[in-house]
C-alpha cells in the first residue's frame, strides 16, 4: 500500500475575502434548497446544458464548507484513509507531538512504521478523539453524580462563608 501524508492526499480552502459575498450568497442559496421538494433540488448543469442532480449528502457537504469559508475559516478535506505524520496528528488533535507519540507507544492509537518515521491513519486519529470525548463525557457525569449524593451543590448554595 502506498504511503502518502495528508499534505500531499488532502486539500486546504482558505477564505478568499474578494469572493465573501459570493460564498456567503451561495451559502444562503444551499440553506434554502435543502428544505424545498424534491423536484427542485439543486443540480449542476454543464456547458451542453445537461443536468446532473446534487445528492442531499453532498448539499450538506457544500453547505459546512461554505458556511465555514463565509466564516472566515479554513477547511481541510482529506479522505478517511489519508495517513498523517506525527506533526500532522498532532494538530489534528490539538495536543503537542511529544504527547502524540507517548499516546502511540501506549498502543491507544494504530500507527505505522514503515521506517523510522510513524504514521497514523485519519480514520484511527477520528475513532481515538470520539473516545476520548466519551470517556470525558463520563468522567464528568461520574462527578456530578458524586457531588450530587455528598449534597457539595446544596452546601455551596447561598452567600459565601465569611472570611478570618
Amino acid at each position: 500500500m502506498a504511503r502518502t501524508a495528508m499534505s500531499s492526499d488532502a486539500r486546504t480552502y482558505l477564505p478568499d475575502e474578494e469572493h465573501e459575498a459570493e460564498i456567503l450568497d451561495f451559502v444562503t442559496a444551499l440553506e434554502r434548497a435543502g428544505g424545498e421538494a424534491p423536484q427542485h433540488r439543486p443540480m449542476i448543469i454543464d456547458a451542453s446544458g445537461q443536468r446532473t442532480e446534487i445528492p442531499e449528502a453532498m448539499v450538506s457537504v457544500l453547505r459546512q464548507v461554505a458556511t465555514a469559508l463565509g466564516r472566515g475559516m479554513g477547511v481541510n478535506i482529506a479522505p478517511l484513509n489519508a495517513m498523517l505524520t506525527t506533526q500532522e496528528a498532532a494538530d489534528f488533535l490539538g495536543i503537542a507531538r511529544p504527547t502524540l507519540v507517548r499516546i502511540l507507544d501506549r498502543g491507544e492509537i494504530p500507527m505505522e512504521r514503515p521506517g523510522r518515521h510513524r504514521y497514523v491513519r485519519l480514520s484511527d486519529l477520528l475513532t481515538y478523539q470520539q473516545d476520548s470525548r466519551r470517556r470525558r463525557r463520563e468522567a464528568l457525569d461520574a462527578m456530578v453524580r458524586a457531588s450530587e449524593e455528598l449534597g457539595l451543590y446544596e452546601a455551596t448554595d447561598g452567600p459565601p462563608p465569611p472570611m478570618r
